[in-house]
């Protein structure tokens, strides 16, 4: 059995990507911006060309280890 008044409300939200896309679910917080989402992350679209550099990582690989692909 749940305890009551313990819980934080579940409520309807909307999850917001930097690309513009959107979608509804339900959650503990309110309307929440992501970078990232199904859409545009290139693990699920598949497109290996983009990359989503953090902090020059791909330049300082491409620099170290002298590669031009």
């Amino acid at each position: 059995m749940m305890k009551e008044a313990i819980h934080p409300e579940f409520k309807k939200t909307t999850i917001t990507c930097a690309c513009g896309a959107s979608f509804e679910t339900a959650s503990t917080k309110d309307n929440m911006k992501v970078e990232l989402c199904s859409q545009c992350h290139p693990f699920y679209t598949g497109s290996r060309g983009k990359l989503v550099d953090t902090g020059g990582r791909v330049e300082r690989f491409k620099k170290k280890y002298n590669y031009e692909g």
